[in-house]
């Protein structure tokens, strides 16, 4: 059973009250490094990617940089995360096309992101709604756990998801919107052992599952 539209209010005033002015854990330097960072976190967590993109940015923050250091010494810098090599060659493939294509500027425009190579939907989303302060929602696995836990937003695919919360999400709230809900799932509604009795939504989540008492 889906939540109602004064549920889904309240639910997002409490994140909000919680955590004023959420933000992601990737750390970058400017849109360029945060599209890579992304591009990086696939399958990986952002405490692993942070590591290595540390060193990494201080040599390499534009297209151009990164392009003249190379896909070898690429790797050395982002071997420790997961899928190193195929990222390593997006990353550079996806630099040349921002140097050829936008100028060595990142583009605010999802379908330019999109066609650049390692760059899907979520990914795009994610950079556009940091980068440039758009009201997207990028669904990873903890918003599609949680929005399907709870009823705020359920959805068979993330795309399905996404549809959804751009329906229910108060306007007030569409910006940091994504935020509230990936760090809810990551250290509140997590996957395996949801910690419901330190959750300020638990009495509007509809998880037939959940525990309200320590």
């Amino acid at each position: 059973m889906p939540m109602t539209r004064a549920q889904i209010a309240a639910f997002f005033d409490r994140l909000a009250e919680r955590l004023p002015e959420p933000k992601g854990e990737l750390e970058y330097v400017n849109p360029y490094t945060l599209l890579v960072a992304v591009v990086l976190s696939a399958q990986a967590t952002d405490v692993g990617v942070n590591k290595a993109t540390g060193p990494l940015f201080k040599v390499a923050d534009t297209p151009q940089k990164m392009v003249a250091l190379g896909e070898a010494r690429l790797k050395d810098f982002i071997k420790t995360i997961g899928l190193f090599n195929s990222k390593a060659r997006n990353v550079i493939a996806l630099s040349e096309l921002l140097i050829e294509r936008h100028g060595g500027e990142v583009p605010a425009d999802r379908e330019a992101l999109v066609a650049l190579p390692g760059v899907g939907r979520k990914t795009a989303n994610v950079v556009l709604n940091i980068a440039f302060g758009q009201e997207t929602m990028a669904v990873d696995t903890h918003i599609f756990r949680v929005c399907n836990r709870t009823g705020l937003a359920a959805g068979k695919t993330p795309d399905q998801v996404e549809a959804r919360l751009e329906k229910v999400v108060p306007r007030e709230r569409r910006r940091h919107a994504h935020h509230w809900l990936i760090l809810h799932g990551r250290y509140t509604c997590k996957a395996r052992k949801p910690d419901c009795p330190a959750c300020v939504v638990n009495d509007l989540c509809r998880y037939k599952a959940k525990v309200v008492e320590a």
